[in-house]
């Protein structure tokens, strides 16, 4: 009979089961207005230090004007009583859009700090509940901010993507650097360091034709130029061409744009009835590699296809003057 009384004595002092203690709060809920016309926070009763227990506190934040935004950032220093089955359904703080009541977030427990919330327009509602067990410590502080609107500027050409640009816009725009770095930079900002070691990587297709016949070695002393050569004579001399005008291309752009060629030119003494039938013509002509960086746009994606290409242009070695229907010689 001691026995028995015993263990009655162990069930009358043992909790009531979880579940049957739960209950929801149901105080009464005043949402409190808070006018944002500069940065703040919000934050739990007695924060950090344990939270009030049976509360309800609800507060919107109200913008003074309308076309701007409420950003929410949690504080690092979070805790509210634990979820239960994974829902947050006794203590917890939770974020309102008030156009709509979508709920845009509830939290509790102490894993994970909440990430950033941002309003649809200029007001947004946040609600802490807290019920009559169990209260932890610290709460939860929430610092608001504003977002002023933006107002993007027209799109003109100059303001799109290089790559985005028609290729005669590119050609105008490519022609005003001066370095290859400074033009990786226009082109493509967020990887021009990765496009100029691509450049400049050693590949078998470069050294097919431009090394192995030792075409670029040659550098050519202006200054020792043979001495009859004259101002104003049929002679060779430096002409700047256009790359895409030489080469007939309108599918790609070149950088640089254009190159110092040797071309005949100058005065023919021949002229004796029609100066415009005595011209001053090759008589020896060589073609020559010159390394330039090609610009293309990419087949079916977006971006441009960054390559070192050689492209051949003739040199006149020599000139002389050719007089058509001069039959005096």
């Amino acid at each position: 009979m001691d026995e028995r009384n015993s263990v009655i004595r162990i069930m009358v002092i043992m909790p009531c089961p979880l579940p049957w203690r739960r209950k929801r709060v149901h105080n009464p809920q005043h949402e409190k207005i808070v006018s944002v016309s500069a940065n703040g926070s919000i934050h739990s009763p007695k924060f950090p230090h344990t939270y009030p227990r049976n509360t309800v506190s609800i507060w919107r934040l109200v913008a003074a004007e309308e076309n701007v935004r409420i950003q929410l950032i949690f504080d690092e220093k979070f805790g509210l009583e634990d979820a239960e089955d994974g829902i947050c359904k006794y203590d917890f703080v939770e974020i309102e859009e008030p156009s709509d009541g979508t709920i845009l977030g509830r939290w509790c427990g102490f894993s994970s700090v909440p990430g950033k919330q941002l309003s649809k327009g200029n007001q947004i509602r946040i609600r802490f509940v807290s019920d009559e067990y169990f209260p932890a410590e610290p709460g939860f502080c929430i610092h608001y901010s504003l977002l002023m609107p933006y107002h993007p500027e027209p799109a003109t050409p100059s303001l799109l993507p290089a790559s985005a640009l028609p290729l005669d816009l590119l050609n105008n725009a490519v022609a005003g650097f001066s370095t290859v770095e400074e033009l990786m930079r226009y082109l493509e900002p967020d990887r021009w360091q990765l496009d100029i070691e691509d450049l400049y990587r050693t590949t078998w297709q470069l050294l097919g034709k431009a090394y192995i016949h030792g075409r670029k070695s040659r550098v050519v002393d202006l200054n020792l130029l043979k001495e009859e050569v004259r101002l104003y004579s049929c002679t060779p001399r430096n002409f700047s061409v256009s790359l895409r005008e030489e080469l007939k291309r309108t599918d790609a752009i070149f950088w640089p744009g254009c190159l110092l060629v040797k071309r005949c030119g100058g005065n023919c003494a021949c002229c004796i009835h029609n100066c415009n039938e005595c011209q001053c013509i090759p008589t020896k002509v060589t073609k020559k590699y010159h390394e330039v960086l090609q610009l293309k746009h990419r087949s079916g994606m977006k971006g441009l296809h960054k390559s070192l290409t050689d492209v051949l242009l003739e040199h006149h070695e020599e000139c002389d003057c050719v007089c058509k229907g001069n039959t005096d010689g």
